[in-house]
């Protein structure tokens, strides 16, 4: 049965990352992999990776960011302005 997460995106960085209410220790025991999708704004993308991840430009990620918090990041643009992101939208992480 799979089980899920629920949120909502609070704040917009500079940068344009949308920065959720879920904390990481919230996602300790969420698998980190593709079998995890994360949607938001009626966009999805499957994995959580760390602040120092390798994912080329212009791809939408799930990031445990440096806030201490997922972030939702697009490589290189702002995900609020190229994806319409934004303060209170929905997030729900499924695996």
């Amino acid at each position: 049965m799979p089980s899920r997460i629920s949120g909502k995106v609070v704040s917009i960085s500079d940068s344009g990352d949308a920065i959720t209410d879920l904390d990481h220790a919230q996602l300790v025991d969420v698998p980190k992999d593709d079998r995890t999708s994360i949607e938001c704004g009626g966009h999805t993308t499957l994995g959580i990776y760390p602040a120092d991840h390798d994912q080329p430009e212009m791809t939408y990620v799930a990031i445990l960011g440096s806030s201490g918090f997922l972030e939702l990041s697009l490589i290189g643009d702002s995900a609020a302005k190229f994806l319409g992101l934004k303060v209170n939208d929905g997030v729900t992480i499924k695996w």
